[in-house]
């Protein structure tokens, strides 16, 4: 149990530093010295730097998809699906600033280049039930027939912005004002 609380203690001080600093700004002593751990300890649970932003990466989509997976039906049509995955995106980044200080950080890196390019673009044969949607959409002629990079940036460039400008304080969203931001990013791409 002690190995497990000390890789959630390492992770967790990643995390927050990560969020605050950049990567570059949280070097591996300073995130041992925040998790309490040396920093050969760090080294038992993760190779190097660069596999310990990739496994926090990992387990950050992991709970992002698990919870906005929450409720969501496949059988709904188009727009009741993409409300239903974009409000909850929304609502987690609002309700979990750390996470979204660091998925945006690392989507915006080098780090993130490719995996983006593989969301997009369906490269490693995972399932994306953006992309998916977005697709079905197009199919349908529900949505827009533009690139797919064009879409994710219609839909969740916005998405990024408010929960930015929230998590600044520079707007607060509730939930009438979540709901008229989502319906206008489906108003972005809608056919």
């Amino acid at each position: 149990m002690a190995r497990r609380d000390k890789r959630d203690d390492i992770v967790r001080a990643a995390l927050e530093l990560i969020a605050e600093n950049g990567f570059h700004g949280a070097p591996i002593a300073m995130i041992a010295d925040r998790a309490g751990v040396g920093t050969g300890t760090i080294y038992r649970y993760f190779a190097n730097k660069d596999l310990l932003i990739s496994k926090l990466y990992q387990e950050l989509e992991e709970k992002i998809q698990s919870v906005i997976m929450e409720g969501y039906a496949s059988e709904k049509p188009i727009r009741e699906r993409f409300l239903h995955l974009c409000t909850a995106l929304l609502r987690y980044f609002i309700e979990n600033p750390l996470d979204f200080r660091y998925m945006e950080q690392f989507h915006n890196s080098p780090y993130g280049v490719a995996v983006r390019r593989d969301k997009i673009l369906g490269k490693k044969g995972e399932p994306d039930m953006y992309r998916e949607l977005f697709e079905e959409g197009v199919e349908q002629q529900v949505i827009k027939g533009i690139p797919l990079a064009a879409l994710f940036a219609l839909s969740f460039g916005p998405l990024l912005n408010v929960a930015r400008d929230h998590i600044l304080g520079f707007i607060t969203l509730d939930d009438a004002l979540i709901a008229r931001i989502i319906e206008a990013c489906w108003d972005g791409i809608r056919r």
